[in-house]
């Protein structure tokens, strides 16, 4: 690995650390009905652990999925609700695609956006070195319930 990897490294391990210290509301982006779905799993992990979901997913727009309104962007489910502060942007999609999500989570700063973060296997460097500019928090290639696993106590729920 070289020294630069090491830093990228180094700065995905704060920003996961920070994220899971402050994390309150979570927008996924392509969370899926199908429970069989990572996506699906992984945020009634999180929800199960106290955190807020408000599920992305312009296909199932205007559905449930989880028990929470399906919105079919994340300017459209702050538009819905103005009195709740999404602080995370968790992207369920393949790293070609996410560019638009990374471009939508650094628009949704000022309303309290603070982290976007790629789950396992994803991942957009570009993409993540625009959000750092901007100020966000990013992950990439990490899974956010595995990283609450390792880092949270098991028996802390929000």
């Amino acid at each position: 690995m070289t020294e630069n990897d090491q830093q990228w490294q180094d700065q995905i391990d704060a920003d996961v650390e920070a994220s899971l210290s402050d994390m309150q509301t979570i927008a996924v982006i392509g969370l899926s009905p199908k429970p069989e779905r990572d996506s699906h799993r992984v945020t009634a992990y999180m929800q199960r652990h106290g955190y807020r979901i408000i599920p992305i997913n312009p296909t199932s727009s205007g559905k449930e999925i989880l028990g929470e309104h399906v919105y079919a962007s994340l300017a459209e489910a702050q538009e819905a609700l103005p009195g709740v502060e999404i602080d995370t942007v968790n992207v369920f999609r393949r790293s070609v695609d996410t560019d638009r999500p990374i471009a939508d989570a650094i628009a949704a700063q000022p309303a309290g956006v603070r982290t976007v973060w790629l789950q396992l296997g994803i991942v957009n460097p570009k993409g993540l070195k625009q959000a750092r500019i901007a100020g966000l928090r990013a992950v990439e290639d990490r899974c956010l319930m595995v990283e609450h696993r390792r880092l949270v106590p098991t028996d802390q729920v929000r």
